[in-house]
């Protein structure tokens, strides 16, 4: 019998309906995961399965319980543990490590006695260990998660719910959590539903299903999805990615382009086979290091997407990217320093980004991304340092510097009971817009964020993708040369993220908008032209991603990717032979100064444990094998 059965699940908010018809199961020490954007259903499934919510289609039942009732709901929450979703949303901000862990103890009736064995263990396995004493509050976004974790798992629950625990998480943190996670799953033998609306977080699941506007669209083993989305991925390199993206979108869909590499997905389509239709719609085109792959999970959901989601973005063939053209610097920082109290967040920064350029500030929680944005934007003053956006003095010029630049916040910033319209005007007559010229200014937004014939639209009633092009197009409605971006894709389907980054490319070639962004999706920062990285304060890396990655294959080596049969198993065990050993979903990364000769050692190391080596295979490091090298090096100091 199944730990838990939903069947035929449906949920509604008054006219709403926020979920339909969705039907799946979950075996005893099954790791499975909701996966979908935001919107998708995924947080009013979660809460129905922990007893929080009533619901008014179908049936859920755990442990042989049907939650169909309030009384119900209570026979069996003690052996379930909830995290919902936010940083932190499940502790109190002024109590410490400590207490919210021997808190939640006593709330779930934690014998003294075991109380100080399990919660040292959890402490130590979570590196909190050295923080019992600081307050909740005072954590950076990936230690609260941890502690929720733990303050979720400190009574052995059979089944373990977390909602979207690592959304808003740096790619350092999300590693550890999953690592943890799966460590004390295996060691506890217990169960867990997740949700996420990242799809690199998808292959960690035994089973999953992807959910898109309350539907179920498949459901599986991230091997069987895989299965029944066939196809290839080419990817390339060319000396004019513009122009070959735009050639390659006259005959497939699903074409990207970032930096001077472009990646399509052709469907039900052999590498060989692949090879030869690119190379005929490219006609004659010159490319380099043409590659062919296996497709991913974020194919496969795409996939399954409804048709015609996203009208074509405006593409301009062939239009100079920012090292063509001879560009003025247009954001400056010189030496920036930002203390607060005795704690210095940001410590002698210094960058410029120019004209028509996309640049991608990177950093775990706390690294101080937000502060050095705050004072470039003149929210906050510095405490040393000077800065420069589009000509005007930070320090002296704060209201001029806002007259010049866009900003756009993660949370989304606009009225969502006006319409998509009215938004526009508000934000146009903000910024001193009236008459024709915020007439001209409103049709270019709409037709810039393909908003046309949703003029009328409340903008809270929009999907997460056409929301986010809005809060862009708003920003962008008085034409400032200079646009801010914190974490603008969170919670976006992959097709909006695609869309809105075709969008930020057109800007920055087109419209020679100077772009700084930051951003928790490591794929997006291949779409900078360059990246720079903070730890605790200080810029530690600032090049283009090729660059970056160079330097990383010099000092690392090459980089291996591992599929296992036991992947947690196999960590612990390469980890003490091998540089940069991480888990990504199901497979292993690591680095081989001896790339050719490190196949054998891996095998016999594995063999010895009783760990199947399925694969090897040498592959280009991503963004997110840089960032996660560089995090770690520098945490281990």
């Amino acid at each position: 019998m199944a730990l838990l059965e939903v069947r035929n699940f449906g949920k509604r908010y008054r006219k709403r309906r926020a979920v339909a018809g969705v039907s799946f199961s979950l075996e005893r020490g099954e790791l499975f995961g909701l996966i979908g954007p935001d919107g998708a259903g995924k947080s009013s499934l979660m809460k129905a399965v922990a007893g929080v919510l009533a619901y008014e289609e179908g049936l859920v039942t755990a442990f042989g319980v049907p939650l169909d009732s309030e009384g119900n709901a209570e026979r069996v929450k003690g052996r379930m543990g909830f995290m919902p979703q936010g940083l932190g949303l499940n502790l109190y901000p002024d109590l410490s490590v400590e207490e919210n862990v021997d808190f939640f103890a006593r709330l779930r009736e934690v014998p003294v006695e075991v109380l100080r064995e399990r919660k040292g263990r959890l402490l130590a396995m979570t590196r909190l260990e050295p923080f019992r004493d600081r307050a909740m509050k005072k954590l950076s976004g990936g230690m609260k998660q941890k502690l929720g974790l733990v303050c979720t798992l400190i009574h052995q629950p059979e089944l373990v719910i977390l909602d979207e625990p690592t959304t808003g998480v740096d790619p350092l943190s999300r590693r550890d959590f999953w690592a943890i996670l799966a460590e004390l799953l295996e060691e506890q033998g217990c169960s867990a539903l997740v949700s996420t609306a990242y799809l690199d977080e998808a292959s960690r699941f035994h089973r999953l299903a992807f959910l898109h506007q309350g539907q179920l669209l498949d459901e599986g083993t991230p091997e069987a999805l895989l299965a029944r989305a066939p196809g290839t991925v080419v990817q390339f390199r060319a000396s004019s990615p513009a122009t070959a993206a735009a050639r390659l979108k006259r005959r497939f869909a699903g074409v990207e382009s970032y930096g001077d590499r472009v990646r399509l997905f052709l469907a039900d389509t052999a590498p060989q086979e692949a090879r030869r239709q690119v190379a005929q719609a490219l006609g004659g085109l010159e490319v380099s290091e043409l590659e062919t792959l296996e497709p991913e999970l974020e194919d496969a959901f795409i996939r399954l997407l409804p048709a015609a989601q996203e009208r074509p973005s405006p593409i301009l063939p062939g239009a100079p990217g920012p090292a063509a053209r001879a560009a003025r610097t247009l954001i400056e920082a010189r030496e920036l320093v930002r203390d607060f109290g005795s704690f210095r967040a940001v410590d002698g920064v210094s960058f410029q980004v120019r004209e028509g350029e996309i640049f991608g500030l990177l950093g775990a929680n706390g690294a101080g991304k937000t502060t050095v944005i705050k004072m470039l934007t003149g929210l906050l003053p510095p405490t040393a340092g000077e800065g420069r956006v589009a000509g005007a003095d930070m320090g002296a010029s704060s209201l001029a510097i806002r007259q010049r630049i866009g900003y756009m916040s993660q949370a989304f910033s606009l009225y969502r009971d006006m319409t998509v319209r009215e938004n526009i005007r508000l934000y146009g007559g903000i910024y001193g817009l009236h008459g024709r010229e915020l007439a001209a200014r409103m049709a270019w937004v709409l037709e810039m964020a393909g908003l046309e014939g949703a003029e009328g639209e409340r903008a809270g009633r929009l999907p997460m993708g056409m929301r986010q092009r809005l809060a862009l197009g708003c920003a962008l409605v008085h034409r400032p040369p200079v646009l801010f971006l914190d974490e603008p894709t969170s919670g976006v389907d992959p097709l909006g993220r695609r869309r809105f980054w075709e969008l930020l490319t057109w800007l920055s070639r087109g419209e020679s908008v100077t772009i700084l962004i930051t951003t928790h999706y490591m794929s997006e920062a291949e779409h900078c032209d360059r990246v720079a990285l903070m730890h605790a304060g200080r810029l530690v890396a600032d090049d283009t991603p090729d660059r970056l990655r160079q330097a990383l294959e010099k000092e690392a080596g090459r980089l291996l990717e591992l599929r296992v049969d036991r992947p947690m198993a196999a960590l612990r065990v390469l980890r003490p032979h091998f540089t940069g050993v991480s888990l990504h979903g199901s497979r292993l990364h690591l680095f081989a100064k001896r790339p050719k000769e490190a196949p054998s050692l891996i095998r016999s190391l594995l063999g010895r444990a009783g760990i199947a080596l399925q694969g090897v295979r040498q592959r280009s490091p991503g963004m997110e094998d840089v960032f996660l090298y560089r995090m770690g090096a520098l945490e281990e100091r």
